[in-house]
């Protein structure tokens, strides 16, 4: 601890308290470091807990954040619901709940802007879900 570390397990531990201690540590620093994710035109403070796409402010639930943010880190790669569930949720989730599809539909329904032909968060039967940077573009994109 006295070389930088932040945190340290001893051997051998349960996958859950690594799992556990690797989420507190990316919240903390989160707030610690004000970081803005930016894709196209959606962005996220993660600082100030603020979502906004195209300039406007969207009104997110901690959980649908907190799956933004993931979307964000991963964009482009198909998560399935297994992973969200791991990542998003906590690991007490169960794995046979709807609650992936009903917050990711209406994460989608928030994100996605009149102009949009497509969603931004793709569907992709029996694998997952993907957020497409191609649909958020910056203004002037067109």
């Amino acid at each position: 601890l006295d070389h930088g570390a932040d945190d340290y397990l001893v051997k051998p531990f349960a996958f859950s308290e690594l799992s556990a201690r690797v989420r507190t540590l990316m919240r903390r620093d989160a707030g610690r470091s004000g970081s803005i994710l930016r894709i196209g035109d959606l962005e996220l403070d993660t600082a100030r807990f603020e979502a906004t796409r195209a300039g406007q402010l969207l009104e997110l639930t901690a959980k649908e954040f907190a799956l933004l943010r993931y979307f964000m880190t991963y964009c482009g790669e198909v998560l399935s619901q297994e992973r969200l569930l791991e990542h998003v949720w906590d690991e007490n989730a169960d794995p046979m709940t709807n609650t992936v599809r009903v917050t990711v539909g209406t994460l989608r329904r928030k994100l996605t802007s009149p102009s949009d032909v497509e969603a931004p968060i793709e569907t992709l039967i029996g694998a997952g879900y993907r957020l497409r940077s191609d649909v958020l573009s910056v203004a002037g994109d067109g």
